[in-house]
């Protein structure tokens, strides 16, 4: 049993740090807590202490940044690796040591979140109106059509409220975005999104501005301008009903992360995205990795261990 390794090994490591190296015991009892941590991440996967590999360990601390666990912790939880290892190898009881030449926490890169397909499937068709007030509707068409312009064209939150109305060239299939330093890009549009943009338009835009004449191509009530606020309220209502709590950028996120899934380039992800350097974008390249590997495993004769 896996789970009977990693206790042995455990309890060996602590006897060593009580007995010859003297420790406290609220320090034995911190060592414990993070590498019983990683022991149970490996037993999800199959592995145990003493077989880990160095993309077990990497993976693990991933996993702590992605579960929002400052770079302090994590970087204790590394230490406790690194001195696990140290042992098991004096000991003779493993024969190479995971942690080795690992950066420090400091310089890793935090994978940015992203929705699964299909909750954002799930998100964009949760707009419903709160109402059957003609203002009511007009609203949850709006929103409708900023979600699927956010997953469609990855745009930032101060894009998006900027957007104009005469950047938007629908018959086309394109927007016109000015992002960071008033660099602009066009962004290509889904047909989803294009669908629900010429429906806010027929009607509910014209609802929402109640005769103002507005530049921009979504507004608030009144025809003003809509925060930053406002439009993180609408995404995290909107994701309510997935037991997520999302974000605008968690959207953007989304867009980038399926387009690599379903391979395209990063050169393509960094021109929508608007990242003046592709070091930028090249933190998705974890995406196309995990699905190179996926592939693999499924498709490759000898891919798995025989038997």
């Amino acid at each position: 049993m896996r789970s009977d390794v990693n206790s042995r090994v455990l309890l060996g490591f602590l006897d060593y740090l009580k007995i010859e190296k003297g420790l406290a015991p609220l320090t034995v009892a911190a060592y414990a807590t993070d590498i019983g941590q990683f022991a149970g991440f490996l037993e999800k996967h199959k592995r145990t202490l003493l077989n880990a590999q160095r993309n077990h360990v990497c993976e693990f601390i991933q996993q702590l940044f992605g579960n929002s666990v400052d770079g302090r912790s994590v970087g204790r939880k590394l230490s406790a690796l690194r001195h696990l290892y140290r042992y098991l190898l004096l000991d003779r009881m493993v024969g190479h040591d995971p942690t080795l030449n690992l950066d420090s926490p400091k310089q890793w890169k935090v994978l940015p979140k992203a929705l699964a397909r299909d909750e954002m499937e799930a998100m964009l068709s949760s707009s419903h109106p709160a109402s059957n007030r003609k203002e009511a509707e007009a609203v949850a068409a709006r929103d409708r059509a900023m979600l699927e312009v956010f997953y469609a064209a990855a745009l930032r939150v101060s894009e998006i409220v900027g957007v104009k109305l005469e950047d938007l060239k629908l018959d086309l299939g394109y927007l016109l975005v000015r992002g960071k330093g008033d660099k602009e890009r066009i962004v290509p549009l889904g047909k989803g999104a294009q669908d629900a943009l010429t429906i806010y338009i027929k009607g509910p835009r014209t609802i929402l501005a109640k005769g103002k004449n507005s530049p921009l191509l979504f507004v608030g009530r009144s025809g003003n301008r809509l925060t930053r606020q406002r439009v993180w309220q609408m995404v995290r209502a909107a994701s309510v009903g997935l037991g997520r709590n999302a974000s605008p950028h968690m959207l953007r996120h989304s867009c980038a992360t399926h387009m690599v899934e379903n391979g395209a380039d990063l050169r393509t992800v960094q021109t929508i995205l608007g990242h003046a350097d592709i070091s930028t974008t090249q933190v998705y390249t974890h995406v196309a990795l995990d699905r190179l590997k996926t592939v693999y495993q499924q498709h490759h004769p000898r891919a798995k261990a025989r038997g």
